[in-house]
């Protein structure tokens, strides 16, 4: 294997602090030519579909009748949500926002410090790849990775990690890193959660029933250990506390369900058509395990699942955003980067730039002493 390096190397380069926060990801384009390679990747993942081996049975399936149909209609959903939060796919348009709001952050908090941050998404472009070698390039030798996940799954924070691991395996120089499994009862999260809740409230009156929707996994993924389940709980019950919220205010349900197997219960959309008959009319979604908006959110929730709720019998549906960039959720992101990169330089208070930069002179002349050229 040829391991590849970064460019232009020079002995007295300002080594820097990386900070790559990353999301799922998107097609490039809301047509079935861009949803195909990217669905392809995505259900490929065997930290996404664990079907029993062997492997090829299932590529055959794949390839042979899922991505003949699916990218055809998922195209018509994206098509729905494309442009709503920027020039593109709402996932990707927002987590650049987050990253330059987070951005800004860190260098109002450490002014001097070299600090670098950048975005990839696990599926499409940019890619985890891409993200990490642009952090290369600019000289980062410690890497901070954020998922913007709250709560930890297999399928998403497992699966950055593998490809996190695939990316730097092709390196010849490999950066300290520290990565950010799970977010889930942070202090600043629950807060601005419960923010944007109370926000909404202050605006449109509290509902009947205020429903939180994750994503979903599939039954046996809990069954075999994976800790996502608890921590949605987790995070939903330290969201009603923050809110002041009796057991009979909220309820936890789990959306976006693909294939037939049992997956985590109770469903969103079958909860959101039972409510009607139980006395709900005013209903109000969120969903706490999306950092950002996206298909599942706008599409899923705000579309589809009101329609369920309205023909059910529904009065009134509201979905609540997610946190996307506000600035509390930006200040929170911020606070979870500085606690996980304690101890490195660039979260001094102040930051030596004069010892810095004096030992990176005194790096270029030993080196030109040696006779390296750079």
């Amino acid at each position: 294997m040829k391991y590849s390096a970064e460019q232009g190397y020079q002995h007295d380069r300002q080594a820097k602090l990386g900070i790559l926060l990353t999301n799922l990801g998107t097609p490039d384009e809301p047509t079935k030519k861009g949803l195909k390679p990217y669905l392809a990747e995505f259900l490929w993942d065997p930290r996404i579909v664990e079907p029993p081996p062997p492997r090829a049975v299932w590529w055959l399936i794949l390839h042979g009748i899922i991505l003949q149909f699916r990218p055809k209609a998922k195209a018509h959903d994206y098509q729905t949500i494309w442009g709503k939060f920027g020039p593109g796919a709402p996932l990707l348009d927002i987590t650049l926002a987050q990253a330059e709001g987070v951005a800004q952050r860190l260098k109002a908090r450490f002014t001097h410090s070299p600090i670098e941050v950048e975005i990839a998404m696990r599926y499409g472009n940019p890619s985890m790849a891409k993200g990490l070698d642009a952090l290369r390039q600019k000289g980062c030798e410690r890497l901070l990775v954020l998922p913007l996940y709250p709560q930890y799954a297999a399928a998403t924070s497992g699966s950055t990690w593998d490809a996190l691991a695939d990316a730097l395996k092709q390196w010849r120089r490999i950066p300290d890193v520290r990565f950010v499994s799970h977010y889930h009862k942070h202090p600043g999260y629950i807060q601005a959660l419960a923010n944007s809740v109370k926000e909404y409230w202050a605006e449109h009156g509290r509902p009947d029933k205020l429903l939180m929707s994750f994503h979903g996994i599939p039954q046996r993924y809990l069954d075999n250990g994976d800790a996502y389940h608890c921590e949605c709980h987790a995070t939903g019950r330290l969201l009603a506390e923050a809110l002041g919220l009796s057991k009979d205010d909220y309820l936890v349900s789990f959306q976006s369900l693909f294939g037939r197997e049992e997956w985590i219960k109770p469903y969103t959309d079958a909860t959101i058509k039972s409510l009607p008959a139980q006395g709900v009319k005013n209903l109000h979604v969120i969903c706490p395990g999306f950092s950002a908006d996206c298909l599942e959110t706008v599409e899923e929730i705000d579309a589809e699942n009101r329609e369920y709720f309205m023909e059910s019998g529904g009065g009134t549906f509201h979905y609540i955003p997610a946190l996307n960039s506000r600035d509390d959720h930006l200040d929170a992101l911020t606070d979870i980067i500085v606690q996980h990169c304690q101890g490195w330089p660039e979260v001094a208070i102040p930051y030596d730039q004069h010892s810095d930069e004096q030992e990176r002179h005194a790096i270029r002349e030993r080196a030109r002493a040696m006779g390296c050229p750079f």
